[in-house]
């Protein structure tokens, strides 16, 4: 079967700044690999359409390798048809249209996927769409469950016309919450707005003194970050009393500077999570409370899916060019 892998840099070679030159866009290449067969338990699917994500532009790099046994191939959600059943799989039928939340292999004419890490796309969604709402909707939805993002509470997520933040933004005012988000151009932050943002700041101006303007003060309950190091100082002194911070991305490095006292004086909280790296059981938890409590959403027009612009699969380095533009809002797709 084919699929997307990587042009490794000879050993030793460097940049211009003398650092480990790092895999661009442009050593993707399609390739000849071998199909996967299910094991028990698993299911083999035909690929329809694979998302595209940050989490795949890491991979690219090496900074952010599969888990161990998993795939190298790149793409952590995918959506096709069901093919071959492994032993003991009976909640599936071949020729079943499935979205699925993968740890790895996304890219390839067929992958294979643990039957509870599959589920029914949203009824009236067709499969190139519903390949880019899982992974958003699992990360955001076990991260709001985990910092238990409540009713009436101001919520803050960074990069908000992206693929998590523009999700993120609906799914925060479907449980009643004042949300807040940061984007860099006026055009992104009137697309936020579009999708129900009821604070919309500018990441080049100072948005600590900003939010704290438009909340009187109070700041952000929960805060969802994609950046890491370079936003923890600002994250904290953002969060309201009793606030909870969860990092979900290192954007901005992996090294910070965290002020224990300030944390201390506001009881917050700070947390960081990795949807890659759940056990089998977890993801299969997490596609379930999706499917039932996310799903109704978008059928029925509560949540809408990010636009989404489509790049054929053998087109992958330029869809990895154009997320790591920065100019994208809403979500990317390789289609078979």
């Amino acid at each position: 079967m084919r699929a997307i892998n990587v042009r490794q840099p000879a050993p030793g070679q460097t940049d211009s700044k003398g650092r480990p030159l790092r895999p661009g866009p442009e050593t993707l290449f399609v390739d000849e690999v071998e199909q996967p067969t299910p094991g028990p338990g698993e299911v083999l699917v035909r690929t329809v359409a694979a998302g595209v994500n940050r989490a795949d532009l890491l991979q690219r790099q090496g900074l952010y390798p599969p888990p161990k046994g998993i795939t190298d191939i790149i793409g952590l959600e995918a959506a096709g048809i069901v093919e071959t059943l492994g032993e003991g799989v009976d909640s599936w039928q071949v020729g079943d249209e499935v979205v699925a939340l993968l740890s790895g292999g996304g890219y390839a004419e067929y992958f294979v996927a643990p039957a509870g890490q599959l589920v029914a796309p949203p009824k009236g969604t067709d499969l190139v769409t519903a390949a880019t709402l899982l992974e958003v909707a699992a990360t955001v939805v076990s991260n709001m469950d985990h910092v238990h993002l409540t009713e009436g509470e101001t919520f803050l997520v960074h990069g908000g016309a992206g693929g998590i933040g523009s999700f993120a933004i609906q799914y925060a005012k479907a449980l009643d919450c004042r949300v807040a988000v940061t984007a860099g151009t006026q055009a992104k932050r009137d697309y936020c707005r579009e999708l129900g943002a009821d604070i919309a700041l500018d990441y080049h101006e100072d948005w600590l003194a900003d939010l704290r303007e438009a909340t009187d003060g109070h700041g952000a309950d929960v805060i969802l970050d994609i950046m890491g190091a370079k936003y923890l100082g600002l994250n904290v002194s953002a969060l309201a009393a009793d606030g909870r911070l969860v990092i979900i991305g290192m954007q901005g490095g992996t090294k910070g500077e965290l002020d224990i006292a300030q944390l201390l004086s506001k009881r917050g909280t700070v947390t960081a999570t990795s949807l890659r790296f759940r056990s089998v059981e977890q993801k299969s938890e997490i596609a379930a409370r999706v499917a039932e409590t996310v799903w109704p959403l978008v059928e029925r027009g509560t949540i809408v899916a990010a636009p989404v612009e489509q790049f054929a699969f053998e087109d992958a380095a330029g869809a990895h060019a154009r997320l790591g533009s920065g100019e994208v809002s809403g979500k990317l797709v390789l289609t078979f």
